[in-house]
C-alpha cells in the first residue's frame, strides 16, 4: 500500500526530519498548517500523511482487503521510506503515540527521538476504558484513568442518536465532537473549527471509511504487551495538557514507563492543538529534536 499513503514534506531536504504521526481514524491535516509551519521555520524537514481508510490515502472494502494496527504502523515506515529516511524524529498525537511507541519497541534504530501528545501507554487498553465509562461500568484496579464526564456524556448521546445525514449534519457533528475534544479551558474558535472540518469532509474519498480502524483495532488487536516501554531507547517527551478530557493522567504513566522520558503539561491544552498552544508545542519540539541527541 505504499503508493496510496498521501502525504506531503515541508522545508529544506538537509534539515532534520520529523514525520508527523496523526491518531486514529483521523487525516494529516489535523496538524495545523501554523504549526507545522513553525516547526519547518526552525529548521525541520517536516512530513505529514493520511492514514490509510482516510483523507486522500487508499480506502479499502476491510471484508475484502483486511488489516490490523500493526499494518497501520508499517505505513509509517513507509512514508519513511518513500521519503528516504532510514530514520526519523517521531512526533505523534492520540492513537498515533501508540503507532510511535510501538516502532520505538520494534525499530530503534529508525526513531531518533519520539514526542507524544495526549496519548496512552502501550500495552493498556484505553478504549476499554472507554468503553467501561460508557457503559457505566466500574473500572477494575489499576486501570488507566478514564475520559473525563463532559467526554463520557458526549459519545452517550452518540450512541443514541441517528447517525447524521449529508454534508450539512456531518460537519455539525464533526464541530460538536471538536468542541469536546478541545476541552473547557482555551476559547473554543468555531469559525476556525467548522473551516477545518469542511476541508476534513472535503478532501475525504470516502469519509465513512475511517470506521476501518476500529475494525481494524477489533480484528487483530496486536498491540505490544505490556511491559515493553522499558524497551524504548530513544529520547521520548511526553506532552499531555492540563485539561485533557480523552486521557487524562496517561502522558504521566507513559512519561514513568520509558526510561528517561521527560513530561510536559501544557496548560489549558485539550485533546486538539489550538493556536494557542502552537509556539509553546513548536518550541518544546524543536528543542527535543535538535541534532545531535
Amino acid at each position: 500500500m505504499q503508493n496510496d499513503i498521501w502525504s506531503e514534506e515541508f522545508g529544506a531536504a538537509a534539515d532534520e526530519p520529523i514525520v508527523l504521526i496523526m491518531g486514529s481514524m483521523s487525516q494529516g491535516i489535523l496538524w495545523p498548517d501554523e504549526f507545522v509551519g513553525r516547526l519547518a521555520a526552525g529548521g525541520r524537514r517536516v512530513i505529514r500523511y493520511d492514514h490509510r481508510d482516510t483523507g486522500r490515502s487508499r480506502t479499502v472494502d476491510f471484508e475484502q482487503e483486511p488489516y490490523t494496527w500493526n499494518d497501520i504502523k508499517d505505513d509509517v515506515l513507509r512514508v519513511m521510506d518513500r521519503h528516504g529516511l532510514e530514520s526519523a524524529h517521531l512526533v505523534c498525537h492520540s492513537a498515533g503515540g501508540l503507532l510511535g511507541q510501538m516502532i520505538a519497541v520494534e525499530r530503534p534504530e529508525r526513531v531518533r527521538t519520539l514526542t507524544v501528545i495526549g496519548s496512552s501507554p502501550l500495552g493498556e487498553r484505553e478504549g476499554m476504558v472507554l468503553m467501561r465509562a460508557l457503559m457505566g461500568r466500574p473500572q477494575p484496579e489499576g486501570s488507566l484513568p478514564e475520559p473525563t464526564p463532559e467526554f463520557v456524556a458526549h459519545y452517550r448521546g452518540l450512541m443514541a442518536a441517528p447517525p447524521p445525514a449529508g454534508r450539512r449534519e456531518r460537519i455539525e457533528a464533526m464541530i460538536a465532537e471538536q468542541r469536546v475534544l478541545h476541552g473547557t479551558a482555551l476559547p473554543f474558535d468555531e469559525d476556525a473549527a467548522r473551516r477545518l472540518q469542511e476541508r476534513v469532509y472535503d478532501r475525504a474519498r470516502d469519509l465513512d471509511a475511517v470506521t476501518n480502524h476500529r475494525l481494524a483495532a477489533m480484528a487483530a488487536p496486536d498491540f505490544e504487551p505490556m511491559g515493553v516501554l522499558p524497551q524504548v531507547k530513544a529520547p521520548t517527551l511526553v506532552i499531555e495538557g492540563t485539561h485533557e478530557p480523552a486521557k487524562p493522567g496517561h502522558g504521566a504513566i507513559i512519561a514513568e514507563r520509558i526510561p528517561g522520558a521527560r513530561l510536559m503539561m501544557v496548560e489549558g491544552l485539550g485533546h486538539t492543538l489550538p493556536p494557542d498552544v502552537h509556539e509553546e508545542l513548536a518550541r518544546a519540539i524543536l528543542t527535543h529534536t535538535a541534532a545531535p541527541h
